[in-house]
């Protein structure tokens, strides 16, 4: 739980220099850029053990296109209509997503998660209602939950990779999974580069770095052998929050962005409301007597 804690406080991070710092590049692009970094972090490391057959490595790849390449498209995607403290708090709802496809094979548990993700719906509304460019936001809201759904489905695919017989490496699966999200980014990044080009300059070059190199690659790698740690897929969900509170402070204060502070934190009651109705344990059958 430690490397996931850890995880979740520098990611609190990303959400501001994204929003704030990268604005005016191509999100297509950015992603790309970023997952190429980490890709790039990561060949060393794979290069000491023997290669994963031929059935594993072909897993990594796709898993790797779903849970960073398609994830990040759409997540850095939102930060076009979406201010950054509003993308944090709308990453809250990946614990319900985790909960609905764990939950997939016993229908009785999905009335709960369903539940939670009308609430989720509820507190996007109440960041959303009356403001000037609502559909924008809508928009930008159903991005960041396409992001999250990716993201969720990757966990729970990714622990079941790496516990079935195979013997690969978390590095070794890691560099895979990038080289999936590269090619799954590549050619929507090179048709954004050709309709807006990419001239980033030295600041963005630095927050580049940091997003490929520390966010992404050393991260995901802290996160994911993180996961492979944790017994129940509720201990998971809920340290998928960690990053909220603190990444939408930073947001509201060192970026200096504005808000309704009585909407956000209704639309915050809300969407905890429903990851906590997501997690509560339910009760047990009565016993027969």
């Amino acid at each position: 739980m430690a490397l996931l804690l850890l995880t979740s406080s520098i990611w609190a991070f990303s959400f501001g220099l994204i929003g704030n710092r990268l604005a005016g590049l191509d999100p297509a692009v950015v992603a790309f850029a970023r997952l190429a970094l980490s890709l790039l972090a990561f060949l060393p490391f794979a290069c000491r053990g023997a290669a994963p057959r031929p059935a594993p490595a072909l897993k990594l790849l796709l898993l790797g296109g779903l849970q960073f390449g398609l994830m990040y498209l759409l997540y850095i995607e939102s930060f076009r209509h979406l201010p950054s403290h509003a993308v944090a708090l709308f990453t809250v709802t990946t614990p319900v997503y985790v909960a609905l496809l764990a939950g997939a094979r016993q229908p009785r548990r999905l009335p709960r998660p369903l539940l939670a993700a009308l609430l989720a719906v509820l507190g996007a509304a109440l960041v959303n209602w009356k403001t000037p460019g609502g559909d924008r936001l809508w928009l930008g809201f159903a991005l960041v939950q396409g992001s999250n759904l990716c993201f969720a489905a990757g966990q729970l695919l990714y622990r079941r990779v790496m516990r079935a017989p195979g013997g690969v490496s978390n590095h070794q699966a890691l560099t895979w999974m990038y080289a999936g999200a590269v090619m799954a980014c590549l050619p929507f990044a090179l048709r954004g580069w050709r309709v807006h080009g990419f001239a980033p300059d030295r600041g963005q070059l630095l927050v580049l770095l940091y997003l490929g190199v520390v966010a992404s690659g050393l991260c995901f790698w802290l996160w994911n052998t993180g996961a492979r740690q944790v017994r129940h897929a509720g201990t998971l969900a809920v340290m998928n929050n960690a990053k909220i509170p603190l990444g939408m402070a930073l947001s509201l204060l060192l970026f200096d962005e504005s808000a309704d502070p009585w909407r956000l934190s209704l639309a915050g009651v809300a969407l905890l409301a429903g990851v906590i109705l997501c997690e509560w344990p339910a009760p047990r059958p009565a016993e027969a007597t």
